[in-house]
């Protein structure tokens, strides 16, 4: 009897052992079986973002630089210089420079046959958002709405909005201010090239690409930030 107990649990350590190696062997790790091409594609984004940050970081100790190699009566100076620069970030200043006029129109077909006009989703103008910022440095103004990386594009009963005020149905105009007329230029290349064109054009909606200007204005928002926490002190404190 008790050499029967002994086979029964050498048993059944033999038999636990051979249905871990059948599970292993059935269900193997999942393995990467992206090909090159895509891992080098997503390598590259994950350098860009670092550059990104870097080219921030050194933006950032120019500006530290700048305060404490300053000279007293300066300081208010690089100050204000920060503090405009700021304020150009949020989109509160007026803006003029080299860029293009993107027009988003109801397609020839979706007018012909009489269908109804939709606003563009939030979802699409985001996308169409992030294939303009693949030409870093530019200022937006969606449909006289401006646009920075404070803003948000969300749906509020229903329709589109940028930092909650409605984005008007079709037809209406995307200006855009880059860096350069170079920029400009690429950026043109690069939106006619884009397979966004397809995705409006689902939606009945088409892109008409402006040629590149040397000149586009575009409006400062209006609406003041209301400030909740920061207090000026007392002079000379």
């Amino acid at each position: 009897m008790r050499n029967q107990y002994k086979f029964t649990v050498v048993l059944l350590i033999i038999g636990f052992m051979v249905a871990v190696q059948y599970n292993s062997v059935k269900k193997p790790e999942v393995r990467d079986t992206r090909d090159v091409w895509a891992i080098r594609q997503e390598l590259a984004a994950e350098k860009k973002i670092h550059s990104e940050l870097l080219s921030d970081l050194r933006e950032l100790d120019k500006t530290i630089e700048s305060y404490e190699s300053s000279k007293e009566e300066n300081a208010g100076k690089a100050l204000l210089k920060t503090v405009d620069k700021l304020y150009e970030q949020a989109g509160m200043t007026d803006m003029k420079g080299p860029g293009l006029i993107i027009k988003i129109r109801p397609s020839a077909e979706s007018v012909a046959f009489g269908l109804p006009i939709e606003g563009v989703s939030p979802d699409l103008l985001t996308r169409f958002i992030n294939e303009i910022n693949r030409i870093k440095g530019n200022s937006i103004e969606i449909d006289g709405k401006r646009f920075t990386s404070l803003s948000s594009i969300r749906d509020i009963n229903g329709k589109t909005t940028v930092d909650g005020l409605n984005v008007s149905v079709p037809p209406f105009s995307v200006k855009i201010i880059t860096q350069s007329f170079a920029n400009s230029e690429k950026l043109y290349s690069t939106l006619h090239a884009s397979e966004i064109h397809d995705e409006f054009y689902l939606d009945n909606l088409i892109l008409e690409i402006g040629e590149p200007e040397k000149e586009i204005n575009i409006r400062g928002w209006k609406e003041r930030y209301t400030n909740l926490y920061l207090k000026e002190l007392p002079k000379g404190e």
